[in-house]
């Protein structure tokens, strides 16, 4: 059996009107190794770092994800605002201890723009912390062998393998062959419904399904990684569900741990 990688509830799963020290109360209770969080959860969270790290180990859980740094694509898509998010985003990285930092891009251009405004993402980043690309169907990134061109050429970046945008955009296992193993360094867990939604953006920000409870393959995919090598700084669990938040925070976590853990048992991890 494989060992498992940290298991981190990411923000989105328990919803975003959720306090810090709720999020962290759940995320314990439900058996979490660690939570995920967004600069916005941060700025909503109002206290000092050094607080928030004491809430974190007086529930016995770790801040092991931080995200998410969008809109990088150009100068122009760079505004005030964008750059505030990007400065909190890697310092929350470094006050937390979490080496890598979850980006993505919605806006279509051509390749070789994106290729180029990544590595000066990563540049800004610095050399301490890695830049983890997430593709998604209906962004700019949409598929894995996308993403990896884009992310092959700079030293501090890597992956992030989600499985409803893997499920969504049709990926095989295959697709993994010409990406070192190290270079995917974090793994999102849920699944999808039978019938997509249109647009299908909607149905990724609020009608995903707890990891194993759908169509999408969740075992599948964690076995294919586990063959590829892949062993992810974390196992985050991203069940962005509008009817599962709506039954409550602790009803959300403990539901997305257990579907989580079952999937992990059932792969062999």
């Amino acid at each position: 059996m494989v060992e498992a990688a940290p298991l981190v509830c990411s923000s989105y799963t328990l919803g975003t009107e959720v306090s810090f020290a709720d999020r962290v109360r759940a995320a314990a209770s439900a058996g979490y190794d660690g939570i995920g969080l967004r600069a916005e959860n941060y700025w909503d969270a109002d206290l000092e770092d050094a607080a928030m790290l004491a809430v974190a180990e007086q529930h016995g859980v770790r801040i092991l994800e931080v995200e998410y740094l969008t809109a990088w694509g150009t100068e122009a898509d760079r505004d005030e605002a964008q750059q505030r998010k990007e400065q909190t985003v890697f310092a929350m990285a470094r006050a937390f201890g979490v080496r890598h930092l979850n980006a993505g891009l919605l806006e279509e251009l051509p390749l070789d723009v994106m290729a180029d405004a990544f590595a000066a993402l990563c540049e800004r980043a610095g050399p301490d912390l890695t830049v983890a690309l997430e593709f998604m169907p209906y962004s700019g990134v949409p598929d894995l062998a996308t993403a990896w061109e884009i992310v092959a050429p700079v030293r501090n970046a890597a992956l992030i393998i989600d499985n409803w945008h893997w499920a969504r955009a049709g990926q095989e296992p295959a697709g993994l062959d010409p990406i070192p193993a190290d270079r995917i360094v974090s793994v999102q867990l849920c699944d999808v419904r039978e019938v997509p939604m249109h647009p299908p953006r909607a149905e990724s920000l609020g009608h995903r399904l707890p990891p194993g409870q759908g169509y999408g393959d969740t075992v599948g995919l964690v076995r294919a990684l586990a063959a590829h090598g892949v062993t992810p700084a974390v196992m985050a669990v991203e069940v962005i569900s509008e009817e599962l938040v709506a039954r409550g925070v602790d009803v959300a976590a403990r539901v997305s741990a257990d579907a989580a853990r079952e999937v992990l048992a059932r792969a062999g991890i």
